[in-house]
């Protein structure tokens, strides 16, 4: 039996920790709030974050990181991607040497520009073969209830990216692997952003071909953006590029698409930051890290650029429409 710790108690924290549970692993759920551990525990739901989600009765929540990592051989986190680094500097020391990290996160670095899986390599000191990261549709409240779903696991060191595969894998939960790190990671930060622009065109009361064509060529701009930094192009026809972008930029239930929306509607980012509790999607912060490594690299992010701008230089996504469709005539495939 692989022993397991999920380092954060969010809805996809938990979800993935169930996952594990339900493939056979002995799991460990870290909560930095003692209260919600004991509520874990006791009703085997997250009341905060996946209510009236039954949890399995073999799933232990703890909110001691130290007692948590002890002997886990797979380490998985599961926080806000842009306070990876100052948790990972309390954690690092008290993670097994030869334990596989796996990132849940989805984002850039701000500052950095530097993907989750470069930032855990820094702050731990693993190889980065030792790191995997999980990307694909994965909506957390869809997973937990047990609705069937794919995902990749990406590890540079297939066959660690094969011992997580079958760590994760139930009878709701099929994961794939794959060896491109890169593409898998910056699929799933761009898309984000993405998500945010049609969610944005839904609060302005866009239809499906305005849907259809942010999501496109988002992941056009994805993928050109991935293949400057040594991305396979072909991961972003599959589960972590064209599968997330699809269900993010679509679902309800995502965070993105749904704080677009209430941009659309006119709030300003601290209204819809109110209205949400709070929770800021991932990507309105990511927006600027990626767009500064876009611009790095000489690669052209026409919507991600547009997003940034709505967030922070004052356009208003009616802007951004226009933008998009004022740009200079070109070629699809160029």
């Amino acid at each position: 039996m692989v022993n397991a710790t999920v380092l954060g108690a969010g809805s996809w924290g938990t979800a993935y920790a169930k996952v594990l549970v339900d493939a056979g692993c002995d799991v460990t759920l870290w909560a930095r709030d003692p209260q919600l551990a004991e509520q874990i525990n006791a009703s085997h739901e997250n009341p905060r974050y996946l209510a009236g989600v039954p949890l399995p009765e073999q799933l232990r929540a703890c909110d001691d990181y130290r007692k948590a990592l002890s002997g886990a051989e797979i380490v998985a986190i599961a926080i806000p991607s842009q306070s990876l680094r100052a948790n990972l500097a309390y954690w690092a020391e008290w993670i097994e040497p030869n334990a596989t990290l796996v990132s849940l996160m989805k984002g850039v670095e701000l500052g950095t520009s530097n993907r989750m899986s470069e930032v855990i390599a820094q702050v731990t000191d693993a190889d980065p073969s030792r790191i995997a990261v999980v990307s694909g549709p994965n909506l957390a409240p869809e997973i937990a209830r047990e609705q069937p779903a794919a995902t990749v696991i990406a590890c540079t060191d297939l066959e660690r990216a094969v011992a997580v595969q079958h760590a994760s894998a139930n009878r709701y939960f099929r994961p794939y692997t794959n060896v491109d790190v890169i593409g898998c990671e910056l699929g799933g930060a761009v898309k984000n952003v993405i998500a945010l622009a049609c969610g944005m065109a839904q609060g302005m009361g866009f239809g499906d071909n305005t849907q259809g064509s942010l999501m496109t060529r988002g992941l056009a701009e994805t993928s050109r953006l991935g293949t400057a930094l040594g991305a396979d192009p072909l991961t972003f026809s599959g589960l972590a590029g064209m599968g997330d972008l699809v269900a993010t930029c679509s679902s309800p239930l995502s965070r993105n698409r749904t704080f677009g929306e209430r941009l659309g509607r006119g709030e300003s980012l601290e209204q819809a930051q109110q209205a949400t509790h709070g929770q800021v999607a991932e990507g309105v912060k990511s927006c600027r890290s990626i767009l500064a490594l876009a611009d790095r690299h000489g690669v052209d992010v026409p919507i991600t650029r547009a997003v940034e701008a709505v967030c922070y230089g004052g356009l208003s996504p009616a802007g951004l429409m226009q933008a998009m469709m004022a740009r200079t005539m070109k070629n699809e495939l160029t």
